[in-house]
């Protein structure tokens, strides 16, 4: 019974992804070609080839996927300043979503992506399960893991690094559904995280 429901859902992504694909055009980012992401500072030099997809979450953000944006996907969010949320708002007066400001501390960072989440996914379910200390962009950040319900209520996981640089917000994350995609690509992740950099 666990089995099937699993197949139903990995079943769903890949419907999902596949309809996706077809609409949504893609540039090459080729192994070991360093690239500027997010019309930002952030410089990265990806490890293997990723796809960069042509439809953005805000103007401070960019989406790459190995297997198709609901199999895998890795957001950039490049300096985000304060009084902007994280994705664009498509209704600030029915549906306004959280923004960062220029007080938002880093351990406040997974509560401002939760929120940005169920505003703007529309998700019911949401859950921080680890948060630490972390070096990222050269600089003192946070690591934070999650879990949530999609729209499809498809079990995912996500990963995030984040810091504030001159009260900006950088923040990068990886998602995929928890049954296979995550374990089978979170390395790949993890790999394209290290190269990022920015100037000092």
């Amino acid at each position: 019974m666990i089995t099937a429901y699993r197949s139903a859902l990995l079943g769903a992504a890949i419907v999902a992804a596949s309809a996706s694909s077809a609409v949504t055009a893609n540039d090459f980012r080729e192994q070991g070609k360093t690239v500027k992401v997010a019309k930002s500072a952030i410089n990265v030099t990806p490890p293997k080839n990723w796809n960069k997809l042509s439809a953005t979450p805000a103007k401070h953000a960019e989406v790459w996927t190995l297997d198709g944006e609901q199999l895998n996907e890795v957001t950039f969010y490049g300096g985000v300043i304060a009084g902007k949320p994280l994705v664009k708002e498509r209704n600030k007066k029915r549906n306004p979503l959280p923004k960062f400001t220029s007080t938002t501390l880093l351990i406040e960072l997974p509560e401002l992506l939760e929120n940005t989440y169920r505003a703007s996914k529309q998700i019911g379910s949401f859950s921080l399960t680890s948060s630490k200390p972390d070096r990222f962009l050269d600089r003192d950040g946070i690591y934070f893991a999650y879990e949530f319900l999609d729209q499809d209520n498809l079990p995912r996981k996500g990963e995030a690094r984040a810091v504030l640089i001159n009260k900006k917000l950088y923040l990068v994350t990886f998602e995929a559904p928890r049954v296979h995609y995550f374990d089978r690509t979170i390395d790949d992740f993890r790999a394209l995280a290290s190269t990022a950099t920015v100037p000092s």
